[in-house]
């Protein structure tokens, strides 16, 4: 069997991505400032199986195709979901640009869930709403932010032990 291109793993996980951001959307939410965000979950996988190129690519392709799916393609909605992923996507290529760190997938995914939620309340206070109460709830969607780092984190480390065994597949090397 031909090995798997990192082209097509890049597809799969944004195929992933965004599955689970239209999942995300259809199911009830804690309240309007809380997902699990489990479509970072593979962008979580995508960092750490091919860099952080193929993770902004990931996120990127989610944030706009999930977004012409639900019909929110440059609405606020976006705005605010662009603006958690490029946070996020920030705070992953800082934390996997120390070496010192050596953070896992789950000290990664909270990093990027605080810097999320954090880029978020600042899009909504500058695109807005223009007051700096929203900041007196930081410290409440921080805490959610955290729950949900380390959810995410522990699921993408159980997809990249996954994707290990594969390894072959996606190298071409024998099994």
């Amino acid at each position: 069997m031909p090995p798997l291109r990192r082209e097509l793993l890049i597809a799969h996980l944004a195929a992933a991505a965004i599955a689970a951001h239209l999942l995300e959307a259809a199911l009830p939410g804690a309240g309007p400032w809380f997902k699990a965000g489990l479509a970072n979950t593979f962008t979580l996988v995508a960092l750490f199986r091919l860099g952080w190129g193929a993770a902004v690519g990931v996120s990127l392709i989610r944030v706009v195709a999930g977004s012409l799916a639900l019909g929110t393609f440059l609405s606020p909605t976006f705005l605010l979901s662009l603006s958690g992923a490029v946070g996020a996507l920030l705070a992953m290529g800082l934390m996997r640009g120390v070496p010192l760190l050596q953070l896992g997938p789950v000290g990664i995914s909270v990093m990027a869930s605080l810097a999320h939620m954090s880029c978020q309340v600042i899009a909504a206070h500058f695109l807005f709403i223009g007051h700096s109460g929203i900041f007196l709830a930081l410290p409440w969607f921080l805490a959610g932010s955290w729950i949900t780092g380390i959810l995410n984190g522990i699921l993408a480390f159980l997809i990249l032990e996954r994707l290990e065994r594969f390894r072959h597949l996606l190298e071409g090397t024998p099994a």
